[in-house]
């Protein structure tokens, strides 16, 4: 077993609910937070963290193991709430803005959730892959979905395609976050401040609702 976890992610997530663990999950994400980048070293994380770096594969199997712990912590937060905003007794345009909002700030909040994103599902193994389709991009597509019927059927929302709405909301929100970069160099613009996300929430609700919703006879 030992000997596996040194060379594969896990197939099935650490819940890291120890103290040890959960100190080397905040440590990573601190780092990347000041540095804005996923590129950290296990020794960096371990000297942060106060845990000698052997830990990690004892939690973590590896470092990829240990991104997909933290996707999967930050990930789990988001989920909760998008179950908790679907049973609120509010109109489904109420919960769309929120859920807008809510999209944009969870980036904003962890500046690094795309780029584990990119290179949990493009660059690492099948397995992580497939890990993050499970509990970050399934969930979300569910919620979308149920979330668009009930629009839907209280004559709010036009007929919109579950997958395309994913697209579209998740694409723009990780082109801010991700192609940040590009877009600086091109046009000079500057990093994502807090006014820099709520003025983008507010564009998102008017172009996005200004797109989905039924007009009013």
């Amino acid at each position: 077993m030992g000997s596996q976890l040194n060379t594969s992610i896990p197939t099935r997530l650490p819940a890291a609910k120890n103290a040890t663990a959960d100190k080397l999950l905040v440590a990573a994400s601190e780092l990347m937070i000041e540095r804005s980048s996923i590129e950290v070293s296990l020794s960096d994380i371990a000297q942060k963290s106060g845990v000698n770096a052997a830990l990690v594969k004892y939690h973590f199997g590896n470092k990829d193991g240990l991104l997909l712990a933290l996707l999967a912590r930050d990930a789990a937060t988001e989920v909760a709430n998008l179950e908790y905003l679907l049973a609120q007794p509010i109109a489904p345009t109420a919960k769309l803005k929120l859920h807008i909002g809510g999209i944009i700030r969870a980036y904003h909040q962890f500046p690094y959730m795309n780029r584990l994103i990119h290179y949990l599902l493009h660059e690492s193994t099948p397995e992580a892959a497939d890990e993050v389709s499970k509990f970050f991009v399934a969930p979300l597509l569910d919620f979308h979905r149920r979330l668009l019927a009930e629009g839907t059927k209280a004559g709010e929302f036009r007929d919109i395609d579950p997958v395309l709405f994913y697209t579209s909301l998740i694409g723009a929100c990780d082109h801010l976050f991700f192609g940040r970069h590009a877009m600086s160099r091109a046009t000079g613009v500057g990093p994502v401040t807090d006014e820099v996300c709520r003025q983008y929430i507010r564009h998102m609700e008017a172009l996005i609702c200004g797109g989905m919703l039924k007009k009013s006879e």
